[in-house]
């Protein structure tokens, strides 16, 4: 049987409306509103750079105009909407979802302790356990309250100091709870003082769990093979990935398609009947020029965003400066369906000054792209608190 094909302009906007990117997104960004957001989203991953904004903010703010920051602090600490944990990376994630991560929670305690024994030495599990008892009966706990900082040439968190390395052990395994950032440092809970007792007590078997998650990435993504499934959330396993394709496929909760890629090859992919009509009556997308995060969902699977939309992108913080190709930390630039550059731009003092913008092999970027960049540009400047845009007299680098 030959299987449909999804072309790579349907697929890229397919993509880009599964994650509310296709067309401009109206709504307050904060509340309800942006509890939406996230859902739709599955997660927002949090990260520390700030050169313009950080990024879960940025990803925030280009689904959401008004968004900022003190909304999702809200959802975390006041309305419990929110809870942080890790997917492929520290992100906020649906309270909704909470009750899928138990099976997270387990997997990631297996597998930090089949990882790092070196730090698991005598007295390691005493050094848990009192922690865990100290935030028992004192309360909220944060890394400056229970040892010293990372060690000189620290790799990872594991170098840290032993109480610190227990701490994050334990949100990890899910016995502590993030309950609020203070200049952005968690404060660390009892679940059962943090998390809404209606998710607190809810359980399910790990095949609904894994159905779950499969099934959520699936919606989210529009189509992928089983390993970006298993990949989005980082729940199930990639053996548990194919089983459940396999089981969808004969069941016919999934298809095949032949996924056109951006180099003009094809790529076997499983979606459903229903993404593939909806993909063949998606609108055009909007011609605003939209400034990404690089942690943005749609870029997060690197080797995926470059075969769907021809961009590749590495980050060049850990890049020493004489090697970097670009610089510290670029930002994508994206228009309509298609990613059209990546620019330096920094906060510096009050305004946001642009370095340079490189546009993408064969496009082309004259005065109306160059006015489009600068609205855009205006408007971070609501969310990066500055008034004001200055460009280098060298920045294009068209």
């Amino acid at each position: 049987m030959t299987r449909p094909l999804l072309t790579n302009q349907r697929a890229r906007r397919l993509f880009l409306d599964r994650h509310l990117l296709l067309r401009p997104g109206s709504g307050p960004g904060k509340g309800p509103d942006l509890e939406q957001v996230l859902h739709r989203l599955g997660f927002a991953q949090i990260d520390s750079v700030n050169t313009l904004a950080r990024a879960h903010d940025l990803i925030l703010w280009s689904r959401r105009g008004q968004y900022r920051p003190r909304a999702l602090e809200q959802l975390v600490a006041q309305r419990r909407t929110a809870f942080e944990h890790w997917t492929h990376d520290a992100a906020a994630i649906p309270m909704r979802f909470y009750p899928m991560w138990r099976l997270k929670f387990a997997r990631d305690e297996a597998r930090i302790r089949r990882r790092w024994p070196a730090w698991q030495r005598e007295g390691w599990q005493d050094e848990v356990e009192t922690v865990l008892r100290h935030v028992s009966d004192h309360g909220v706990l944060s890394s400056l309250d229970v040892g010293g900082t990372e060690r000189k040439g620290s790799s990872g968190w594991w170098d840290w100091h032993p109480s610190k390395t227990a701490l994050e052990f334990l949100w990890r395994s899910g016995r502590l709870a993030v309950c609020h950032r203070r200049g952005f440092r968690k404060h660390y809970d009892l679940p059962e003082r943090v998390i809404p007792p209606e998710h607190l007590a809810t359980h399910h078997d790990d095949a609904e769990i894994l159905d779950w998650a499969m099934s959520g990435a699936l919606d989210r993504l529009g189509f992928g093979t089983s390993g970006e499934l298993a990949a989005f959330f980082e729940i199930a396993t990639r053996d548990e990935a194919r089983a459940w394709c396999a089981d969808a496929l004969a069941s016919g909760r999934i298809v095949e398609t032949d996924l056109e890629m951006a180099d003009g090859s094809r790529r076997r992919s499983f979606t459903t009947r229903e993404m593939l009509d909806r993909a063949a009556t998606l609108p055009a997308p909007s011609s605003r020029v939209r400034l990404l995060s690089p942690f943005d969902p749609v870029l997060r699977d690197r080797a995926r965003a470059e075969r769907i939309f021809g961009f590749r992108y590495r980050i060049e913080i850990f890049v020493p400066q004489a090697k970097r190709e670009y610089g510290y930390y670029v930002f994508p630039v994206m228009q309509g369906d298609r990613i059209i550059g990546r620019i330096d731009a920094r906060r510096l003092g009050q305004a946001i000054h642009v370095r340079a913008f490189w546009p993408e092999h064969g496009e082309t970027f004259g005065k109306t792209r160059s006015a489009k960049l600068a609205v855009e540009l205006e408007r971070v400047c609501n969310l990066a608190g500055t008034a004001s845009v200055e460009w280098s007299e060298d920045w294009t680098k068209a």
